[in-house]
């Protein structure tokens, strides 16, 4: 689905949701009330500029203290990388828009990802990832990082890598390993009307971060949970 199908099955009724340079932001009626809309488009790298802007509509939605639902609309590039933007921290705009959205769920926002396209990399984390539940649509296309990137960083051969893949979704992209490993929550239906999905989904968000147990369910990660319990119950006693 294009961004225009999305938001026409979404909000029948209209919406004020635009694009600019790429950015998506507006609202639209949600629910009886207003879901707020934020977002990449058009298989666009997310830059310094980008994720300061971003953060900035997340930090809006909070000040206006309505706790309405924030839909985070993903169809991304990676991060952009340029020297430029490193040099001006990209790292950090990056990590301020992940904690504008953690800080928009504290405070009562249901926080929700949408892939419909493409996304990596940072923009990934920073964007889908950093929402409470994540759900995609078919024919989304989600990485951390692709393979041969994982090839460089990890000096393990390319073939290897491929052949571990095959077995292992952690080392593997796109949606089918992402669901997997807990880090899609659910799949949405496109021939169905969207809002409905959506308000199933925030009506039974879980209360904390639930991705290592799916990725157990599932079978994708099936030791990360017990490993983060123990890790955790190490930390507490000291």
């Amino acid at each position: 689905m294009t961004l225009a199908e999305i938001l026409t099955s979404l909000f029948p009724e209209g919406h004020a949701v635009t694009v600019a340079d790429g950015l998506v932001a507006g609202d639209g009626p949600f629910d009886g009330g207003r879901m707020r809309v934020i977002g990449i488009d058009g298989d666009t790298p997310l830059g310094v500029e980008g994720a300061l802007t971003l953060a900035g509509h997340v930090l809006e939605a909070v000040r206006a203290g309505d706790k309405a639902p924030i839909l985070v609309a993903v169809d991304s590039d990676s991060q952009r990388m340029s020297r430029r933007d490193e040099l001006l921290g990209l790292n950090e705009c990056l990590a301020h828009l992940a904690k504008a959205l953690l800080l928009a769920d504290r405070h009562g926002h249901p926080t929700i990802g949408l892939l419909y396209g493409h996304s990596a990399a940072g923009a990934f984390i920073a964007t889908a990832l950093a929402t409470r539940v994540l759900a995609a649509l078919p024919g989304a296309n989600p990485s951390v990082m692709d393979l041969p990137s994982v090839a460089r960083v990890t000096k393990l051969p390319l073939e290897k890598l491929q052949e571990m893949a095959q077995s292992t979704p952690v080392f593997a992209p796109g949606l089918d390993n992402m669901l997997a490993t807990g880090a899609v929550h659910a799949v949405l239906d496109p021939a169905a009307p969207l809002g409905p999905q959506i308000a199933s989904l925030i009506a039974d968000r879980p209360e904390g971060d639930v991705r290592d147990r799916l990725g157990r369910e599932r079978g994708g990660r099936p030791v990360a949970e017990e490993i983060a319990r123990l890790v955790a119950g190490r930390l507490r006693a000291g």
